[in-house]
């Protein structure tokens, strides 16, 4: 029995060491951009298991030059309580949980954006309570460490807005032709909307799922006025009536 327990003892001591030493350096996302993500590599890996090129789309650009626009859309749409919450949202678990035995199709998770980040960095698509424990400390870690805006910069430049398409520059020149300061709110709420499902919803795709939610992006757009004083810019139309 003790020697069962003393290799149980041996493996957890080895597991955590390992834990300790690939651990990711949160504190210097502060200065520094990251040159991939966990997300990314696990696309290239699964295009070059298909014997498909693994080139990816994705340009690194500044939260300044991103269009206030999808700011705003972003915000609206995954985590409207971005910025006054510590990393976690009651609320936001509550609506993911009211969308999904409501439409039985929830077109959005339950995680913040910083918990979105977390995951898109340096984890996989898992639900093990292993995966969302180190979620929820890589959170309280970027929470730490980093502004709010800090957050959403490198939350609009990572994540994945279609299949290898990666960050906002990338996705505003694939699919508008333009850069992502040019965005309008229209197609801004069209890739905010993809994000929950990015492969299967982007602008281009006929899907009634995917423009019932880009009309309610823009309604929470409309709503969410407070958002202007976060994400810099004008607003450049009146609110809807």
């Amino acid at each position: 029995m003790w020697g069962a327990l003393a290799i149980v003892a041996a493996i957890a001591v080895v597991a955590l060491v390992y834990v300790a030493a690939t651990w990711p350096d949160v504190g210097s996302l502060a200065n520094t951009n990251p040159t991939t993500t966990a997300f990314i590599e696990r696309y290239r890996a699964s295009q070059r298991e298909q014997g498909l090129p693994d080139r990816v789309a994705w340009e690194w650009v500044g939260t300044s030059v991103v269009s206030p626009h999808l700011k705003r859309a972003v915000v609206s749409a995954e985590d409207m309580e971005f910025f006054q919450h510590n990393g976690f949202s009651k609320a936001e678990l509550q609506a993911a949980l009211k969308e999904a035995l409501e439409s039985g199709e929830a077109p959005r998770g339950a995680s913040t954006i910083t918990q979105q980040l977390a995951k898109n960095l340096w984890l996989s698509p898992s639900r093990t309570v292993l995966r969302k424990l180190k979620e929820a400390m890589l959170t309280w870690q970027l929470e730490r460490h980093l502004t709010k805006r800090r957050i959403l910069e490198l939350y609009l430049n990572v994540v994945e807005f279609g299949p290898g398409v990666y960050g906002a520059e990338a996705a505003a020149q694939r699919y508008f032709g333009a850069p992502a300061s040019a965005l309008s709110e229209h197609e801004a709420a069209q890739l905010a909307a993809g994000l929950p499902r990015p492969r299967r919803w982007h602008p281009g795709v006929d899907s009634p799922y995917y423009r019932s939610y880009i009309e309610e992006i823009q309604r929470r757009m409309d709503v969410a006025e407070f958002l202007w004083r976060y994400v810099g810019g004008e607003r450049t139309s009146p609110p809807a009536p």
